[in-house]
């Protein structure tokens, strides 16, 4: 073609050329890769996770404590992509609070010391969130915690960071199952609801009066949800820290933009 010697390739030798299927091996590479990072990063902020601080939602997806906390309280920014509601959290009783044993600085299940992470398919139990190698689980039957004697159904053993289908099915039927019932993945009972329900009747009721409401309504959920926090079982010094941080960084950005929205108005003033 253009008598430079070239030739147009056939269909035949395009075909041999095409992208070829991954074998099994390949496969099961693409997927342990997946799962370390899975392992060591937030699944909300992408940060690595903290080792003291990680909590769990009813899927066994991993999560810095500080990030779901965060994406929880509210905020201006109407940019964020990933939220703790697009995870499918609503409020920190979605969240449970894991517990690892540590053996030479790495994630170590207790009862067979097997180091927890992509290679180990690892369980946690609701409500006290003690994490296991599965097998070890499976094998000892008991009904109380290995770690802390607290009572535990073969319901609410979660699979952490789950890759089998029939794991993702049983996580998805049991949380249909407790929110019938009114309760949360960890099973504490579900206040969204109400607090939807109450923030409707108050907006109905006091449209006409809307500066004034809408101030004491904040107040009131904003004590609710300290309350709900307080009760949600993840409460420690290191926690608690958190939290308060997390509180002295929002108010101060509030200051910080009611600070630059009156600053036309001073220099207005001024010019008259």
């Amino acid at each position: 073609m253009g008598n430079d010697g070239g030739s147009i390739p056939k269909r035949s030798e395009l075909v041999k050329n095409a992208a070829r299927t991954q074998t099994t091996s390949e496969l099961k590479a693409t997927v342990l890769e997946s799962l370390g990072h899975a392992w060591k990063h937030c699944a909300l902020s992408g940060l690595p996770l903290d080792m003291d601080a990680v909590v769990s939602d009813y899927r066994g997806r991993l999560y810095n404590y500080e990030a779901v906390l965060r994406g929880l309280m509210p905020s201006d920014d109407e940019t964020a992509e990933a939220t703790p509601a697009s995870f499918g959290i609503r409020s920190l009783r979605d969240v449970a609070k894991l517990k690892f044993s540590k053996s030479g600085g790495k994630w170590t299940c207790p009862i067979s010391m097997k180091e927890l992470g992509p290679a180990t398919k690892a369980v946690y139990l609701v409500p006290c969130g003690h994490v296991f190698a599965e097998v070890a689980i499976t094998e000892i039957q008991e009904e109380n915690c290995p770690e802390c004697a607290e009572a535990f159904t073969k319901d609410n053993i979660i699979t952490v960071l789950p890759t089998a289908q029939k794991d993702m099915d049983r996580l998805e039927e049991r949380l249909e199952a407790l929110r019938s019932k009114g309760l949360t993945h960890t099973l504490k009972k579900d206040k969204t609801g109400k607090k939807k329900k109450r923030g409707l009747e108050e907006a109905e009721a006091g449209e006409a009066g809307e500066d004034d409401e809408s101030r004491s309504s904040k107040k009131r959920l904003t004590k609710t949800d300290k309350k709900a926090d307080k009760t949600s079982g993840i409460n420690n010094p290191r926690t608690a820290e958190l939290t308060a941080k997390v509180l002295a960084e929002q108010k101060q950005n509030q200051r910080r933009k009611m600070a630059e929205s009156s600053m036309p108005l001073k220099t207005s003033a001024a010019r008259g």
